[in-house]
């Protein structure tokens, strides 16, 4: 496939320079023959034209172009050739596509509307630009979105840019772009808050706390008057979102991957691939819909309305070539052209959806042609593995080597360290890296890397809300507290909210968010958080601000000092994870863990409410740890089960006072007795020397 990168090369016949060529969808810069081809793909479209506008008049275009279907057309893909010199001063482009006006059949046809390309580079909104003219009857010129033809400069300079790929030291950390820095409290220069720019600004801060891997929330372009401040509506699959950019968005989010690749830092982008910004029947036409709205989109058997399995109105007909095509085409986009090292699939079970939208559990062709293509190139892929009706968690996605976010993992540790009774069994599978879900059998050989352990993310409770509301507290989002999750597995530590909360219950709430922190990062898999756990920020109790592009979703930075004890035990315990890889490795634990109860073997009985064990390390070259956990609200006193007195040392106990709380390399407090006494609701690490460790203290001059 002709790309825009290789356009440099590339020698336009004489045939293509007059009628233009089907191989590359979309705009395509060809210095060689100092022109644009077009090309746009319609299976079931009568006339196609094409507009070209200046850079001040956004309704009359300068340019025109009807292609013929008997010189512009080869199979589906309805093509032209433009020269430069025919459009000075042309800089936006978009079509007017016409074809059957039959919702009965399927088609949503309307010359009157001006169409985007699905493949524009960039997206330009002018200043008229009226989402509700795309959703009412009749002509919206000057008021819909344009693509920006491609820019006649050199290809961008990576200076030797290397992808970096961490093993068991992989940590990553959810943001949101724009709400990571738009507090002026984020210390980032006012033109650069909610930037790409201001990203770059915080790699410092990233490094402190440990980060090696950012899995930024939707950049694609969405439509900035749809209301969705996440981003989970996208409009363009191919353009960074120009609202993250403080003048460039290509050069910017690639200066951004530049600066993380330079400081060791993965760049993962969570993409939308199940639904577009046009919603339901109701919703704007201003894209696919006008394009091949039978293509694009799963419809009922009636054809008349959307499948709406995302819960955002439509569903993307993933199974068909052209929508495959488009996919692949924008993932390897964003791998060759800006270097991104992984995608996390939002709602990915609908990519494995037939054309009449049941699932294909065997081998979907989108989700092999993903799997090669990541093969190839050395990307990672993360699935969210499930969708409105359908839950492909484990095995039953057929994704066989992607990672999966695992949402078990989420709920199981939550319910335990609320409290709940019967979670003992559950917890120690999830520390291990969830065998039930990903079967380490000798037919199915999962790896527990491809289990993402999470607790929270910017869907649902943040950290502090999760032990510090029974209920979601929504309303600001304008749905009368009916949206977002009502199973939260939350606990308020006695006390609902913020409002004059007692100190006891304060203290209660940050050990349990120590708690949580220590036993994600115990668990053998890949830990994942979301931005601004690590200082305790806070959305008042709203699980679903999806609408609140204000300070309700912007992390608040004087938190960062207000909260520097719970700061230092972040940054120390991934320090220390990042220290062990007995803790997260290519395969399972197996013989290496050795499961204790309080005084015996454990005990996973419905009343139960503690568990530990013993992870030995000599099989990966690193110390044993000895992990005790009380979910119990009394304290409990554990018999230390291996080794002899004195052969281990204390790294973390969450039930004690900052600084206490985790010791730092070398710190460590020796342990003497063969128990301890483990307090109520809080966690206990203790670590033994490593044999060179030994040697080395055997070999220190005696006084």
């Amino acid at each position: 496939m002709l790309t825009r990168e290789s356009a440099s090369w590339y020698q336009p016949s004489a045939w293509e320079r007059s009628e233009g060529s089907p191989v590359s969808l979309g705009p395509t810069w060809v210095p060689a023959g100092e022109g644009y081809n077009f090309a746009l793909f319609s299976r079931h479209a009568t006339s196609v034209t094409l507009l070209i506008y200046g850079a001040d008049d956004f309704v009359t275009p300068i340019y025109r172009h009807h292609l013929d279907p008997r010189r512009n057309k080869t199979h589906h893909v309805w093509h032209c050739w433009v020269p430069a010199a025919a459009i000075p001063g042309g800089r936006y482009y978009a079509y007017r596509v016409d074809g059957p006006r039959a919702p009965e059949e399927g088609h949503r046809f309307d010359s009157t509307k001006i169409v985007l390309d699905p493949y524009a580079p960039e997206v330009f909104f002018p200043p008229d630009y009226s989402r509700e003219a795309a959703m009412r009857p009749g002509p919206n010129d000057g008021r819909a979105p344009l693509g920006v033809l491609p820019r006649r400069e050199p290809r961008y300079d990576w200076e030797g840019d290397v992808r970096p790929h961490h093993t068991h030291d992989l940590i990553v950390y959810e943001l949101h772009v724009r709400g990571f820095t738009a507090r002026a409290n984020s210390g980032v220069a006012p033109e650069e808050r909610g930037t790409f720019i201001g990203l770059i600004r915080k790699i410092p801060y990233l490094l402190e706390l440990g980060v090696t891997a950012v899995e930024l929330l939707p950049v694609h372009q969405f439509d900035p008057q749809e209301g969705n401040y996440w981003g989970y509506m996208t409009l363009n699959f191919f353009a960074p979102h120009n609202g993250y950019a403080v003048h460039d968005p290509h050069r910017e989010f690639r200066d951004m991957v530049k600066s993380m690749h330079a400081a060791g830092i993965e760049v993962w982008l969570d993409v939308v691939y199940n639904h577009t910004s046009e919603g339901d029947e109701r919703g704007p036409a201003y894209c696919y819909r006008l394009i091949d709205n039978r293509v694009y989109y799963l419809l009922t058997p009636d054809r008349r309305q959307y499948i709406n399995a995302s819960g955002c109105g439509n569903t993307l007909r993933c199974a068909d070539p052209a929508v495959r095509t488009l996919i692949v085409d924008s993932l390897t986009t964003w791998i060759q052209s800006m270097h991104v090292d992984g995608f996390r699939f939002d709602l990915a079970s609908i990519l494995a959806r037939n054309e009449d939208g049941t699932i294909n559990h065997e081998d979907p062709a989108l989700i092999h042609e993903i799997s090669m293509l990541a093969q190839r190139h050395g990307v990672r892929l993360i699935a969210e593995a499930w969708d409105i009706s359908a839950y492909l968690l484990g095995r039953a996605f057929p994704g066989m080597t992607w990672r999966q976010w695992n949402g078990k993992f989420r709920d199981d540790v939550r319910a335990f360290v609320k409290g709940d009774p019967g979670k003992v069994g559950d917890l120690m599978c999830r520390l291990y890296g969830s065998d039930d879900l990903f079967p380490d059998t000798l037919a199915d050989a999962y790896r527990p890397t491809q289990s993402v352990n999470f607790i929270t993310s910017h869907d649902g409770f943040c950290l502090y809300d999760l032990v510090s509301y029974n209920r979601k507290h929504n309303l600001a989002n304008g749905h009368e507290n009916t949206d977002g999750a009502d199973q939260n597995f939350s606990w308020n530590c006695g006390w609902e909210g913020d409002e004059h909360v007692p100190p006891e219950v304060l203290a209660l709430r940050r050990r349990q968010a120590r708690n949580l922190f220590t036993l994600l990062m115990l668990a053998n898999g890949t830990p994942m958080f979301v931005a601004g756990d690590e200082f305790l920020n806070t959305q008042c109790g709203n699980n679903n601000p999806y609408n609140q592009d204000n300070e309700i979703t912007w992390l608040d930075w004087d938190l960062l000092e207000r909260n520097r004890d719970m700061f230092r035990f972040v940054k120390t315990l991934i320090a220390f994870r990042k220290a062990h890889p007995s803790i997260h490795r290519s395969r399972f634990w197996r013989d290496d863990v050795h499961w204790y109860g309080v005084n015996g073997p454990p005990d996973t009985s419905y009343n139960s409410h503690a568990v530990a064990y013993c992870l030995r390390g000599v099989s990966v070259g690193d110390c044993d740890l000895y992990v005790m956990i009380n979910g119990y609200w009394k304290d409990l006193v554990f018999a230390i089960q291996e080794q002899s007195p004195g052969g281990w040392w204390r790294v973390i106990d969450t039930a004690r006072p900052p600084p206490d709380d985790i010791r730092e390399p070398g710190q460590e407090v020796q342990v003497c007795q063969p128990y301890y006494v483990v307090s109520a609701r809080s966690v206990v690490v203790l670590r033994s020397r490593t044999t060179q460790e030994m040697l080395l203290t055997l070999s220190e001059p005696r006084m």
